[in-house]
């Protein structure tokens, strides 16, 4: 099984903000969060880490000492919007980004480019992941981006789903076409 955790909850995530390569540190509910996952969740084959630290905060417990860092699960870099609240985007500015997946908000990356990046590590982990448990930790954009390559959808789907703080998602990897079993599961 292929197993998508968000990480838990930083600042910016509880205050409702675009919160991409920035890195805030998790808050004492992320901490807890965490380790509540790591306790209900089966214990993995493999734990794969976005390079972030709020993503590696969390993976760290699964696995301390065992987590693989993975560059292509880090965070959509939302360029000069980091940090601003949804409501700061002005509305052209908001509709292209929502329509238009090669979309590259300035100093950032496009909709497009993380979606090729995460179908690739999803490629590559499906098979480890149709033998065993593996838990992937990290950021909505790439989660987003994963369930889509699961679905067969266009990337633009990611604008429809919600994935809570700690939101779990679990992909079967083992048949012909991987098939999404949960989406923004509390653990």
């Amino acid at each position: 099984m292929l197993i998508l955790v968000r990480h838990g909850q930083t600042t910016a995530n509880a205050r409702g903000l675009l919160c991409g390569r920035a890195d805030p540190p998790l808050t004492d509910l992320g901490c807890r969060q965490a380790r509540a996952l790591a306790a209900a969740l089966p214990r993995p084959v493999r734990v794969v880490s976005s390079p972030l630290g709020r993503a590696r905060a969390t993976a760290a417990a699964f696995a301390p000492s065992a987590v693989e860092v993975d560059e292509r699960w880090t965070e959509m870099d939302y360029g000069r919007l980091d940090g601003a609240a949804p409501s700061d985007v002005d509305a052209a500015t908001w509709r292209r980004w929502t329509t238009d997946p090669d979309f590259v908000p300035a100093g950032g990356e496009s909709l497009t480019a993380v979606g090729i990046r995460v179908r690739e590590a999803c490629r590559e982990l499906a098979a480890d992941a149709a033998r065993g448990d593996v838990v992937v930790v990290s950021h909505v954009s790439p989660i987003k981006a994963a369930v889509a390559w699961a679905l067969g959808v266009d990337d633009t789907a990611a604008w429809r789903l919600y994935l809570a703080d700690a939101g779990v998602c679990r992909i079967d990897t083992r048949g012909e076409l991987p098939r999404l079993l949960t989406f923004s599961d509390p653990g």
